[in-house]
């Protein structure tokens, strides 16, 4: 059975009297290459453990399955579980889970494991920061986003965003490929990108509840200048805040999105001088 096939996924639909659901962001991918390409850059391991978000029917599932010691695929939609029973049965090694994968709690994660999934643009942000603020982190994450969420993500100044420091706070975010929206059926609106997530402990040391009190003042109005948005957010006169920001070499006229992690770090370090 081809699973990349739109024939083969309207057939499967169509026996299980479902439907594509655009709620739930179910864009099915039917290109080969793009397939290979996530397996191949994922570097799977014969030991590794990969935890799948949203398998759908299961394409991308066999893969993985193929290259690694088991499969947990966690999907939402119980008539895409019915499917999934289907066209995995062949496989001793997956585990199939019906659930919202945003529920996922820390004692139910495992002790060393790879995320690998096709995410729609709601759940980007928050599967993400889900995992990464786990304490149980995933070893790596490969993931497939809508293309303009993963050029935020990976964004350096003067185009950061709060999305772009959320993630880059607690790992490495790079883009591997860009996917034309083509390569899915049925076809979504716009491109998609496969990202490659790798969690580091750069920031270990900082408190994270200080450092996102920090840039979400930063960022409450993006398009103003810092001395304005961390004045009114922190309740402070402007002269506290030019000598907070001007400590860490940040000129206060600057705007949020051209700060780079180093920056938003050191005022978040430096937050008990305007306290």
């Amino acid at each position: 059975m081809d699973l990349t096939s739109a024939k083969v996924i309207k057939e499967l639909l169509a026996k299980h009297q479902s439907r594509p659901s655009k709620i739930m962001g179910q864009n099915f991918l039917i290109d080969k290459p793009t397939l290979k390409k996530i397996i191949e850059t994922a570097d799977i391991q014969p030991q590794d453990t990969i935890l799948e978000i949203g398998p759908g029917i299961g394409n991308l599932t066999q893969e993985l399955a193929k290259k690694a010691k088991k499969v947990v695929a966690i999907e939402k939609d119980r008539v895409m579980v019915e499917i999934l029973k289907e066209t995995l049965h062949d496989f001793s090694n997956i585990e199939i889970v019906q659930g919202n994968a945003l529920l996922a709690t820390n004692s139910s994660l495992p002790t060393h494991y790879k995320v690998v999934a096709n995410i729609p643009y709601y759940l980007t942000s928050p599967i993400i920061r889900m995992f990464l603020e786990a304490e149980n982190q995933p070893d790596n994450m490969m993931l497939m986003v809508q293309k303009e969420v993963a050029q935020r993500i990976c964004a350096k100044p003067p185009h950061m965003s709060i999305l772009a420091l959320s993630v880059q706070f607690y790992a490495n975010a790079h883009i591997v490929s860009y996917v034309s929206k083509k390569c899915f059926w049925p076809s979504p609106n716009v491109d998609s990108a496969i990202i490659n997530i790798t969690p580091n402990n750069n920031n270990s040391a900082v408190n994270s509840d200080a450092f996102f009190k920090v840039i979400k003042a930063g960022f409450v109005q993006p398009r103003k200048q810092l001395i304005n948005n961390l004045s009114k957010r922190f309740k402070k006169n402007r002269e506290c805040i030019t000598a907070w920001l001007l400590g860490s070499n940040i000129n206060p006229v600057q705007r949020a999105e051209t700060l780079s992690m180093k920056d938003w770090v050191s005022l978040t370090e430096t937050l008990d001088v305007i306290k």
